[in-house]
């Protein structure tokens, strides 16, 4: 069997890391049934610390192909991605077509397949915000509908499926997985330990840890300043740590609201997964747009400040675990407030027990 993974991203690329592993173990222990994965990485996050250090400490193969799109509005880049992903589909005729999440990259892999007619695979089928300004949502539904395979993660995500009608489509096979992040963390989580000491050298346990990068966000200057506005707020009473993307860098420089003698809120690149991981054992709540960590922060037992007005990961905010402040600064105030401190049982497997991928690659297989 040959299987096409289309990445770009840096959660792409984190959880291409589940599947890969289980490839390899399924290899070794069927070498008569082997599954040749052919890598496509469209470039959509390129930087080193975006990109090759997930490869590298996460021990995924190199890509086969890089195809270097980056920087370009979303259709010029979905455009372009499609044209060359098109071309290494057509040279390496897969038995199918691997695709995860909701980015350009996702949308792009899954129309190129679909157009030669080949089957898609899609991991993080069935996540709905139902907020449709979201270019995110727009390409996750897209894909869906696209998918000869959906992957879900969470019995939410099946009933998502089951509202659109997806899984009375002919031929469609829907799978409740779990989800290939629970993979990744419990792997590499033992082995994260002290790989931010730097990032967190003279800060106390307990900090802050926030994270922004999403269009709503970066791309409204007033949104974005207000934001911000309360970081510094609450830098006053609390150490905080900021990875911080290169569209909200960029954002920031643009406003001059980059921090300037503000001590306690430490703005840093961005960094691995490994050294994300140690950053949130340290981590005392986490402020974030981003879907991935509200997952990682429960499973590490840390409650969640979300600066989204929704999120696709509704299991921890039923839970109690998250807060979705959205963009009000007396909402995010309130919201650390609550959370800080807040006790988390990450023993419930909201998103399943660390199997997904060989759930995955089972079904693939047959």
């Amino acid at each position: 069997m040959k299987m096409v993974t289309i990445v770009g991203a840096r959660p792409q690329f984190i959880k291409a890391a589940a599947i890969s592993r289980s490839v390899a173990a399924h290899n070794h222990a069927h070498p008569d049934r082997l599954v040749q994965e052919i890598i496509v990485h469209t470039g959509q996050h390129f930087a080193i610390n975006m990109s090759d250090i997930f490869f590298q400490e996460m021990a995924i193969p190199a890509p086969d192909y890089r195809l270097e799109i980056h920087g370009l509005g979303h259709g010029a880049m979905t455009g372009r991605m499609l044209e060359e992903v098109e071309k290494v589909l057509q040279r390496e005729a897969p038995d199918c077509v691997l695709v995860y999440g909701d980015t350009n990259t996702t949308l792009a892999g899954a129309l190129a397949a679909a157009k030669l007619h080949l089957p898609v695979a899609h991991v993080e089928a069935g996540l709905r915000s139902f907020n449709r300004a979201m270019p995110e949502e727009v390409n996750r539904i897209l894909t869906d509908h696209l998918a000869t395979w959906l992957f879900c993660p969470t019995p939410v995500a099946m009933e998502h499926v089951h509202n659109e009608g997806l899984d009375r489509r002919a031929g469609v096979r829907v799978v409740q997985c779990g989800d290939v992040m629970v993979d990744v963390l419990y792997h590499f989580a033992p082995l994260a330990r002290g790989h931010s000491a730097t990032s967190r050298a003279g800060i106390a346990d307990g900090y802050l840890l926030c994270t922004l990068h999403r269009a709503e966000l970066t791309d409204d200057d007033g949104r974005l300043a207000r934001v911000f506005k309360v970081l510094l707020d609450l830098a006053r009473e609390h150490d905080i740590v900021m990875p911080l993307h290169p569209r909200t860098r960029q954002a920031l420089q643009r406003l001059d609201l980059l921090p300037h003698g503000s001590p306690k809120l430490r703005v840093i690149d961005p960094v691995g997964y490994l050294q994300m991981l140690d950053l949130l054992d340290h981590a005392g709540l986490v402020l974030t747009d981003s879907g991935g960590l509200q997952k990682e922060a429960y499973l590490m037992g840390r409650g969640v400040v979300t600066l989204r007005q929704e999120t696709e990961w509704t299991e921890t905010v039923t839970a109690g675990y998250n807060f979705l402040a959205g963009f009000d600064p007396a909402a995010i105030h309130a919201g650390v407030v609550r959370m800080l401190g807040r006790h988390v049982d990450n023993t419930q497997a909201f998103y399943g027990r660390g199997d997904a991928s060989q759930h995955i690659l089972a079904s693939l297989v047959g």
